[in-house]
């Protein structure tokens, strides 16, 4: 029987008691990405500036694609489909990642004593570093091309924690898995794909049948997409009760995840 405590209270602990770790590793793991580039930090900056600007450029002057019967402003089509990037982007850079939380850093299970539990949550933060990024990117565009940010925009924390703990908790799945299922690697690539195509991220719901609408609903970000338009670009409230569901299981998935992160860890250092 695994020595690691699995409770509720135990993650909660562990991960106050280790925060200032989780913060410096995460810290560490953003300057790393981009030490010995000549723009450094710069290009988590660039790189969403440029993607937003090709997809203005092709969806909005060459393809004139259009948002909806109600689409009227200037990009609303390429900002639409960034929002959805960005919650997409985040959440697959986390279970792309996640695989290899472990091991990729083997010296922390071989050599060391060190809290393993932890390293999700840095993979989460790095990913959120991104998206803050890209944030910044779509609240200045949405300021040049429509000539005002929505109020609600303020409100991107409450879609985006539980898309954090959607990850994490997908992160320490994925890491005790991909120790013992090297495959699992591969997998997470078809996954994010998947994830992509069978989410509005390039489409709004309401193109789609009730039916599909439903379907569409098994992906865990389509929820969150949804939200993201409603609070950064359409200005209305998000769905506070659905959230509020949202927001539950994905703290039980965590639970779960962490749990079983927890049982199948002793076994780590015999296969790495």
């Amino acid at each position: 029987m695994s020595r690691h405590a699995i409770s509720p209270a135990a993650l909660v602990r562990s991960t106050w008691k280790h925060r200032e770790l989780i913060l410096q590793l995460t810290r560490k793991d953003v300057i790393g990405r981009y030490k010995g580039s000549l723009f450094g930090l710069a290009w988590s900056y660039i790189s969403p500036l440029f993607m937003l600007g090709i997809y203005t450029l092709f969806f909005t002057e060459i393809f004139h694609a259009r948002w909806g019967t109600t689409d009227t402003g200037k990009g609303q089509y390429a900002t639409a489909l960034f929002a959805g990037l960005i919650v997409h982007a985040m959440f697959g850079e986390c279970i792309t990642r996640g695989s290899q939380l472990v091991t990729d850093n083997a010296n922390y299970v071989t050599k060391v004593i060190f809290p393993l539990e932890i390293l999700p949550w840095v993979s989460s933060l790095t990913s959120m570093y991104h998206a803050l990024a890209s944030l910044v990117i779509l609240a200045a565009f949405s300021l040049i091309f429509n000539g005002h940010i929505a109020v609600t925009f303020l409100l991107f924390p409450v879609v985006f924690l539980p898309l954090i703990l959607i990850a994490t908790a997908a992160g320490w799945l994925l890491a005790s898995l991909g120790v013992y299922v090297r495959d699992v690697g591969q997998m997470t690539s078809l996954i994010v794909i998947a994830l992509l195509y069978t989410a509005p991220v390039f489409f709004p719901m309401d193109h789609l049948s009730p039916k599909m609408q439903a379907v569409m609903h098994f992906n865990p970000l389509t929820f969150l997409i949804v939200q993201a338009r409603e609070v950064l670009l359409w200005g209305h409230l998000p769905d506070w009760s659905g959230l509020a569901l949202y927001t539950a299981g994905a703290l039980l998935a965590c639970w779960l995840t962490y749990a079983w992160f927890q049982r199948t860890r002793a076994g780590f250092i015999d296969v790495l």
